[in-house]
Order: structure tokens, then C-alpha cells, then sequence
């Protein structure tokens, strides 16, 4: 070979080992991918996990499938009694609530108890004698209450779910999914009643046919078996298998975790948990009253999300003012921030004149949980009614 040649053939070489190196460490450079984390497997026929705060859906499987629910079922029940209820109403046992089939807290024929107290054993004991008792003083009659627990369920846009009864005896017309279900646990949490019965590990109620109290130990394992556990309920039927809601607590962020037919709960729904806390923390995005740059508007409340690495870099704020004519202008009120990630709308939070009386309620809504029904001061139009009754000095 001659020297030219041999010249060749070396620049070559060079030429595509450059080549090489090059096609190696593009990637290294390349843009990241939106990638979201990996959820732990488990052995769950449906499931669902959600932030409660923002009611961001952090997992999925199977979650609109129309399932039997058992006793998740009186998660609705007792959100229903504490609402629409007195609970220091004194409630009859009547015959058809004495000795109802399934789990019980084996209350006397004719026996009183306040609601309170039913509700304490409806959610520890998961009593169905004290589901049914609830409902005939609730709603005048089992079916009754039966159609205010849908009416709820309609109001809280759960589309998926169907009720029968207040105890969640299988039904072939009687089911929900694991979204429904994860939506309205997110929704009873935010009541501090219904927030502070689920997670009591035991509660006493006076027995008025014994010289011993009722003591009543919660059967939700999950509160001594994870660390931050604060809720929620379990359940069982022949036909619905092993059903559980959980929910945990952890620096200042609550997330529920819901099974359909699991029969390793108690460690899915810790994994579940481990997971929505190690990669969607909860994120504060908006502060209440905080100024908005460039003009004379602050935030009516603040917004808080739940969010995975490298999404809130990807969060986009948009100021949206309302027309001259609204009636909420009145009340200082001149718009919201609209805050989207990746082109989807997740969030709003009502912004008003500086100096305005800023509502006491929280009035934002995320796009998950704008669907699952508000209260009235959770819309403009409320929060306007809110400041009204401050100025005026009527009740909040």
C-alpha cells in the first residue's frame, strides 16, 4: 500500500469513529422526555390514587370499570348524613334496621343512638344496621336517603356510579368505579366531621341497654400498618371481594388510595401511597393575595397541585379578565389565572382588585375536580354572596 493510500484509509477511520462518537452521546444531549413516573404493580381488579387536595388523579387501572363496591359505599352514606343530618339527633332502631344482614354493631329493636355515634359505627364497624337506621332518619325511608346519596353522586359528576341501598349489600344495580370512588373520598375528606370519624382507631358510645359502653375499634388496618394513615374504609361481599379506600397524610399532603377486588390490599395500598408521595409532591402555585405583576389584582386564594419532576417548569399562567358587565365586578372581583400544563387546563384561581375583602373559602378549582360539584362559595357568583354576608354581618 502506498502512502496516499495508507493516508486514506487512516482518515477514514478517524472519519468514522467521529461518527460514532458522535451517534453515542446524542443522546446524552437530546431533549428531555415528558415521561411520567412508573406506578408499583399490584394485584388489584381496579384501582385509583388521588390527591385530595388538588383532586389530581395520580394512577389508574381499570378506573371506569362499573364494579361492586360493598361498603365503600358508606363513604356516600355518611358524607350524606353528615350534611343533610343533625348529629346530635337521637335516632330509633326500627325493625327493619335491627339485625340487618352482614356486619353490625348489633343494636336492640327499638334502641336509640345518636346520629353521631351511628355514624362512628357505620365507618369503624362498617354497622349496616347503622347504615339503615341512618337512612330512615336521614332520608325519611331507606329508599329515600337512597335517592339523595344519587343526587349527591350526580353532583359531584360521578357518572359511573349507581346506588341501591346506604350499606353496599351486592346489588346488580348497585356499583361504582374506582375513580368515582377515589373522587368522592377526595371530596368527604375536605369535611373536617367525616375527616376526623375515619381516622379514630377506637370510639365509645354509651349503651343503653348494658351496664358497659359500646367500644368500637376501627377495622381500617391501614392506620397502624402505614405511617401518616388518617382513613378511610374497608369493605367486603361475596360478589365484591376484598374493596378498600386508604388514606395518608404526609407533609402537608393527603392522598387516597382505592382497590376493587384486592386481595393484597393493605400492601398495595402502602406502595400505592409510598409512590403518590415520592413523585407527585403537592406544589403551591398561587398564594392568597398574592399581587399580580403588572397590575393592581391579587389572588382571591391560593392554588395548590400535585406534581411530578420537571412538570411545574412546564406550568403556564394565564391572566383571563372578565367582561365590563359580570355582576361579580361589583365585588371587586376582575377575572382568574388559568394555570395549564401541557396544554390542559388545570386549574383556576379568581383574582380581584387590590384592597378588595377576599372570600374566606377556597374558590379555585382544578379540571379533575371542577366536575365533582362545589359548594356555593366554591363559584364566583358564591364567593360575590360571601362577601355580602360579611359586609352585612350574616352568617358565612
Amino acid at each position: 500500500m502506498n502512502r496516499y493510500n495508507f493516508v486514506s484509509v487512516q482518515s477514514m477511520f478517524i472519519c468514522l469513529i467521529s461518527i460514532v462518537i458522535l451517534i453515542s452521546t446524542a443522546g446524552a444531549y437530546a431533549e428531555p422526555q415528558n415521561e411520567q413516573p412508573v406506578p408499583p404493580s399490584n394485584n388489584a381488579q381496579a384501582a385509583a390514587l388521588i390527591d385530595v387536595t388538588s383532586g389530581r388523579m395520580l394512577y389508574s387501572k381499570n378506573g371506569d370499570d362499573r364494579m361492586r363496591i360493598a361498603s365503600l359505599t358508606k363513604i356516600m352514606t355518611a358524607i350524606v348524613a353528615i350534611e343533610q343530618g343533625n348529629l346530635k339527633d337521637s335516632v330509633k332502631v326500627t325493625k327493619n334496621a335491627f339485625a340487618k344482614e352482614g356486619s353490625s354493631l348489633f343494636l336492640k329493636l327499638g334502641e336509640e343512638m345518636t346520629l353521631e355515634n351511628l355514624v362512628y359505627g357505620l365507618m369503624l364497624r362498617s354497622g349496616n344496621d347503622a347504615a339503615s337506621a341512618i337512612a330512615e332518619h336521614v332520608g325519611g325511608s331507606e329508599e329515600g336517603f337512597v335517592l339523595m346519596m344519587n343526587k349527591k353522586a350526580m353532583e359531584l359528576g360521578l357518572e359511573n356510579t349507581h346506588f341501591m341501598n346506604p350499606h353496599g349489600l351486592d346489588h346488580d344495580e348497585h356499583y361504582s368505579t374506582a375513580n368515582d370512588v377515589a373522587k368522592l373520598t377526595a371530596y368527604a375528606l375536605k369535611n373536617p366531621i367525616f375527616r376526623e370519624i375515619v381516622k379514630t382507631p377506637v370510639k365509645r358510645a354509651p349503651n343503653p341497654n348494658e351496664n358497659w359502653d359500646y367500644k368500637w375499634s376501627n377495622k381500617n388496618k391501614m392506620l397502624h400498618l402505614y405511617e401518616g394513615a388518617d382513613g378511610v374504609k374497608t369493605g367486603y361481599t361475596k360478589k365484591a371481594f376484598r374493596c378498600l379506600v386508604s388514606s395518608a397524610t404526609r407533609n402537608g399532603q393527603q392522598i387516597a388510595a382505592v382497590t376493587l377486588n384486592d386481595g393484597s390490599d393493605w400492601k398495595d395500598h402502602s406502595d400505592l401511597l409510598d409512590y403518590g408521595f415520592a413523585h407527585y409532591p403537592l406544589k403551591q402555585l398561587a398564594v392568597k393575595g398574592q399581587k399580580l405583576q403588572g397590575h393592581s389584582l391579587v389572588t382571591g386564594t391560593g392554588f395548590d397541585y400535585a406534581l411530578a419532576q420537571g412538570e411545574e417548569e412546564r406550568i403556564v399562567k394565564k391572566l383571563v379578565l372578565d367582561q365590563p358587565r359580570n355582576p361579580d365586578l361589583s365585588f371587586g372581583h376582575r377575572g382568574f389565572v388559568e394555570f395549564s400544563l401541557d396544554g390542559s387546563v388545570i386549574g383556576k384561581v379568581p383574582v380581584f382588585v387590590e384592597g378588595s375583602r377576599l372570600p374566606d373559602k377556597v374558590i379555585h378549582h382544578s379540571s379533575e375536580t371542577s366536575a365533582m360539584g362545589r359548594h356555593h362559595a366554591d363559584t364566583l357568583w358564591g364567593a360575590a354572596t360571601q362577601v355580602l354576608r360579611l359586609m352585612f354581618g350574616g352568617q358565612k
